[in-house]
């Protein structure tokens, strides 16, 4: 199993070039079930979850082909209509084939998602949604069991906002007969771009970026080019590593439309942000300050970045508090951290975290995706070597990320 060696204390210069957004991409390549024509996708990120959900859709009949960093789907060819547990079990995402699936061919087999460990979050809203539609619903065995001649047009509230709920309603009502009115839907950007590519394959989409959603059913959907976003998460992961080091770092190929509170929180803790249409410059140098903040749903403060914020906190000047409210268990790296030599006190939903002048570097585990990248910003600004097991988590969301950071100055490798 590998691991990360790091040696802290080394400040980060340079350039670094974003991937795609790998919460775009995976509900993205789930809409080539949509259509028999070809969908071209470009800027793809090499992640373990994008592979996962590959190999998942091609053992549905989808035919992919990757060359010349365009990743080309066609669904012409579709005779499994089910997503088993062995692969469903490590990534939650998958039940993003649940809507397309039962949408074009009138029926779908899902297992029940698995994924990490930072929350239940159930898949009830999904199916509430989808019965709504006209589909008979029923789970046995571990497995969602959907059928539905053809489903309708209607209009569902949920009682929630979830992500993966409307990428997946959004998908299944392009091809429903009729009017479906989303409430409460889901802001992400990448719902969005999502819904842009929909738009480009044949869909009636009105109300895209807003928590209204308008579709108008179509007969059927053709294929279509598009470019996954950029990867907001991992930008703002490099801008945290680089307020945590110090330095000077400029991003490439992102944005920073999508990032408002998180580059406000950045300039809050002292970092010199400058940005254009396609870059982030990033400088740093001292201590940073502590900042406060509580997670919510887009526009708001991203539960994704939570994590790596607080590693940040460790270290500041001050002391901050940190709310979670989407997931319930996403204070596992607390542990992690204090082992580092943080001052993290946990109240309920609250992390209280005292900054210490210096994290002092030694053997931690990950527990899931962003805490892993949360121990990789610790690591880099403790003293000695930090060495972090589990790295298998940040590989599902992060392109290469050693590599990426050794290149600006950062001593780090994978070791085996």
């Amino acid at each position: 199993m590998d691991k990360l060696l790091i040696t802290g204390g080394h400040r980060l210069n340079g350039e670094i070039s974003i991937s795609g957004a790998k919460n775009a991409a995976l509900p993205i390549l789930c809409a080539g079930l949509l259509t028999a024509g070809d969908v071209a996708l470009s800027n793809v990120p090499a992640l373990q979850d994008v592979a996962t959900m590959l190999k998942l859709l091609k053992q549905m009949g989808l035919q992919v082909n990757d060359e010349h960093g365009v990743v080309t789907l066609n669904g012409a060819h579709i005779d499994k209509l089910e997503a088993p547990y062995d692969m469903v079990k490590t990534m939650r995402a998958s039940i993003l084939v649940l809507g397309p699936l039962l949408a074009r061919f009138g029926e779908a087999k899902v297992s029940l998602p698995g994924g990490c460990a930072i929350g239940s979050r159930p898949v009830d809203q999904h199916i509430k949604g989808l019965q709504a539609m006209g589909a008979e619903i029923t789970i046995e065995a571990g497995y969602i069991h959907a059928k539905a001649k053809r489903l309708r047009g209607a209009r569902i509230v949920t009682d929630m906002i979830t992500v993966t709920g409307t990428e997946n309603l959004l998908m299944a009502a392009t091809l429903a007969d009729g009017e479906t009115i989303l409430e409460n839907a889901a802001r992400e950007p990448e719902v969005t771009d999502l819904a842009n590519l929909l738009v480009a394959m044949g869909a009636n989409i009105s109300g895209i970026g807003s928590d209204r959603l308008v579709i108008q059913g179509v007969a059927q959907l053709h294929g279509a080019q598009h470019t996954v976003i950029a990867d907001r998460i991992e930008t703002a992961t490099f801008l945290c590593a680089v307020a945590a080091t110090g330095g000077d770092i400029t991003l490439k190929q992102t944005r920073s439309d999508i990032l408002d509170v998180a580059l406000d929180k950045l300039r809050e803790a002292g970092v010199i942000l400058t940005s254009g249409p396609d870059w982030i410059r990033a400088q740093m140098s001292g201590r940073p300050k502590a900042v406060s903040f509580r997670t919510t749903e887009y526009p708001g403060f991203p539960t994704d970045m939570q994590a790596q914020f607080m590693a940040l906190d460790c270290i500041a000047n001050g002391t901050a508090r940190v709310t979670e409210t989407i997931f319930e268990n996403r204070f596992m790296h607390v542990q992690e951290m204090n082992r580092l030599g943080a001052h993290i006190e946990i109240d309920g939903h609250t992390a209280i975290v005292s900054g210490v002048e210096r994290l002092v570097g030694a053997p931690v585990m990950a527990t899931d995706l962003r805490a892993s990248a949360s121990l990789v910003i610790a690591g880099l600004a403790a003293q000695g070597e930090t060495l972090i097991d589990r790295i298998y988590h940040l590989d599902r969301g992060y392109d290469r990320m050693e590599v990426k950071l050794s290149a600006v100055g950062a001593h780090i490798q994978r070791v085996k």
